[in-house]
């Protein structure tokens, strides 16, 4: 457990309803779900912040193209049969270096279904998921280009892009599958200096892997890299502007672009929104109460039902938590069976990314809830490992996608690392441990993964004020547990051209989740280029 990414593929939540389906929805949601730590570079005016602190406004690129990238500009996509009915895929070609065009290529993978209705499309819609590592082509093949609202189809050819260094697009390779079960199974709970020592081990262990398997990438995998390269993507496909959505850290890809490229932002919808103008450090506390928020939710709801193996009727959030807290305790010392092939038992740190994985949607409470009850009462971990393995794209037979290794690429190119060292963690405890009484010791820990990596961050903390860019809608979940509302907020007061649409309930994200007012002043924004009225609110 050492990243938390904050997206991941979601069906509709009003079609999901069998304990079947709850399982692949999970699955789906995680496709979005991917990482705490966000960030940029690039610099531009600054401003003061209310704290005092000068915070680097990202500087909008030059409006005309460099001739040094025109031919990427000029190139033409060669579109074939990907396999998925209905769906094309292409190679885009992106300079290695935006700095130094002629020094090599990378090349992204592509993918769109045509606008199915009879009227002339609006242009292209490219999607993005999140993580920083949730793979766009997955997304767009598995739900977007299938499950968007049929009028959106009509209109818009669906496109998604795998990022620089994720899925199929030269992705960053770091641990093989045994090696990750491993770092995954860490104990991110460190009582003792041999245990400390153990997760500054795992830490250095998995970026050096990442050093020695990736080193031509990752001085290259950047948010602002990536969304020039979605500028590429729009030209070549012969749109004058971008039409967006994003979700989660797709939302700061989607900012960065509309920052750089003001001019060129069309409908652009970031839902999960993150924000650009804080460290590392603190937006992994204000997630560690996000997922505190979340279990808080998720505990109020589990005492009313009968199957609830963490208290009855009449149990407080806070005594939930310390249920929780105390089979924490006991699988630590003692990890139980899990049914796994492959020998894993289900210790703590699996079971507390399986126990977060849930929070991501309030449809998955229910598993959850099943799955504490085998490992609490029968002794039966595979609920719980099923989960932690959905969450980190574990498949059966012991591989896993690349999402957890270019999600730390992104993260640690992006901003300056939250810690230095075990020792700081240490100090930080204490503020961890009050924003999230139940996750805070671990999600502290994990918040080291960045302190060893072997390239510097390029980025830093910075505001994206994308002034003259048309509308953006910016959409927060009151009690999202990845994305807190805090950062829709934040970030719709620093985008010029935003409005806030806020979504009252649970859950990572708020468009296709059920909500008939969220979806329809989406779908008008998108059809009609009509944005919601300022402050609009749904539940």
């Amino acid at each position: 457990m050492h990243t938390w990414p904050s997206a991941h593929r979601r069906p509709p939540r009003r079609t999901r309803g069998t304990r079947t389906r709850t399982t692949a929805r999970l699955t789906a949601s995680l496709l979005t779900a991917a990482a705490l730590l966000i960030s940029a570079c690039s610099a531009g005016g600054s401003t003061t912040s209310a704290g005092g602190t000068v915070e680097a406004a990202l500087a909008a690129l030059p409006r005309s193209t460099p001739s040094a990238l025109a031919p990427y500009y000029s190139q033409t996509l060669k579109w074939r049969d990907c396999g998925a009915p209905g769906f094309q895929c292409a190679t885009l070609k992106a300079p290695l270096d935006y700095d130094k065009p002629g020094a090599g290529d990378i090349r992204l993978a592509v993918a769109r279904k045509k606008a199915t209705g009879k009227a002339r499309p609006i242009g292209s819609l490219l999607v993005n998921p999140g993580g920083p590592g949730g793979s766009a082509v997955d997304y767009l093949q598995q739900y977007a280009g299938i499950g968007y609202p049929a009028d959106v189809r009509a209109r818009y050819d669906m496109v998604a892009m795998d990022p620089r260094g994720v899925a199929r697009s030269e992705p960053v390779k770091c641990l093989g599958g045994r090696q990750m079960d491993a770092y995954t199974q860490t104990d991110m709970t460190p009582d003792d200096q041999k245990e400390r020592d153990a997760v500054v081990t795992a830490d250095k262990k998995f970026a050096e892997s990442c050093g020695a398997h990736s080193a031509r990438l990752l001085r290259h995998v950047s948010t602002v890299e990536a969304a020039r390269d979605m500028d590429i993507l729009r030209a070549v496909l012969g749109d004058q502007k971008l039409n967006y959505v994003g979700a989660s850290y797709g939302t700061f890809l989607g900012a960065t672009y509309a920052g750089l490229f003001p001019e060129r932002v069309g409908r652009v919808v970031l839902d999960g929104a993150m924000d650009p103008s804080l460290d590392a450090r603190r937006l992994n506390l204000d997630q560690t109460a996000g997922f505190e928020t979340a279990f808080q939710a998720f505990a109020k709801d589990c005492v009313k039902h009968t199957d609830c193996p963490l208290g009855g009727k009449g149990t407080t959030p806070a005594q939930v938590g310390e249920h929780l807290k105390a089979f924490f305790r006991k699988l630590d010392a003692h990890p139980i069976p899990a049914g796994d092939k492959d020998g894993r038992k289900l210790g703590e740190s699996l079971a507390t990314t399986g126990v977060i994985a849930a929070m991501y949607d309030e449809a998955t409470w229910e598993q959850l809830r099943e799955a504490l009850g085998q490992a609490m009462r029968d002794n039966d971990g595979s609920g719980l490992l099923a989960l932690s393995d959905s969450y980190y794209e574990r498949d059966g037979n012991g591989g896993y996608s690349n999402l957890m290794m270019a999600n730390a690429a992104v993260n640690c190119l992006d901003l300056p690392p939250a810690f230095s060292g075990p020792d700081q963690v240490r100090k930080a405890l204490p503020a961890f441990d009050k924003a999230s009484p139940v996750f805070g010791d671990g999600l502290a820990w994990a918040s080291l993964n960045c302190a060893y990596w072997p390239v510097e961050a390029t980025g830093e903390p910075h505001r994206i004020e994308a002034k003259g860019a048309a509308p953006i809608v910016v959409v927060g979940t009151t009690r999202d547990p990845a994305t807190p509302y805090r950062w829709a907020q934040s970030l719709s007061r620093q985008l010029s051209s935003a409005r806030l649409l806020t979504y009252v309930g649970d859950g990572h994200t708020a468009y296709g989740r059920g909500s008939t007012c969220i979806d329809t002043a989406i779908n008008t924004y998108l059809l009609r280029g009509t944005p919601p009225a300022a402050g609009k609110r749904c539940s």
